[in-house]
């Protein structure tokens, strides 16, 4: 993977305070990082650079919508995102990203790089199980709904009470009602 330069922050030229940035990220994004379970991508990034004397905060949020396949149905639709996400950056002797939440960085640098944060951010935002919202209200209309319906097991219950058992059976049961 090449770095996104376009997601390079200088911060040693910023003032002290607060700094924003904003990206528009689609498809492309992602096919950078070679992740290819979004059709498509429609996502909004709202950067605030929080700069003080001795460390920065970074805050991320994320809105808008991937395009994403139905886990039941295969069927695409637009699945809505919205999370955030904080970081803290440090500065000490050598790189160091062990904790999620801080971030230590070495003196000498000048620079962060926040694709790969975006990046975090967004694909830990979609859900685990995907489910089209036509399948949730019973709109949606699939050969492979149809089908699951089709073979799905039906209910015990329904059993016809003048159907006759098996006489085996009937010592088995006797089993149960002698105690």
């Amino acid at each position: 993977m090449k770095p996104l330069k376009e997601f390079n922050i200088q911060f040693i030229g910023l003032k002290l305070g607060e700094h924003h940035f904003e990206y528009d990220i689609d498809k492309k994004f992602f096919e950078e990082f070679e992740y290819n379970e979004f059709n498509d991508a429609d996502l909004k990034i709202n950067l605030v650079l929080n700069k003080k004397t001795t460390l920065l905060e970074l805050h991320f949020e994320v809105s808008g919508t991937v395009n994403v396949n139905c886990d039941l149905t295969n069927e695409p639709y637009n699945q809505e995102i919205n999370n955030d996400f904080g970081l803290v950056v440090k500065f000490g002797n050598e790189y160091n990203d062990e904790n999620e939440d801080i971030l230590i960085i070495p003196h000498g640098e000048y620079e962060i790089n926040a694709a790969q944060y975006i990046y975090e951010l967004i694909v830990l935002s979609v859900p685990t199980k995907l489910i089209h919202p036509g399948v949730i209200d019973g709109t949606l209309d699939s050969e492979i709904l149809k089908k699951l319906e089709e073979l799905s097991p039906k209910d015990v219950d329904t059993k016809n009470e003048n159907e006759e058992t098996d006489p085996r059976w009937n010592t088995l049961k006797k089993l149960l009602t002698d105690k």
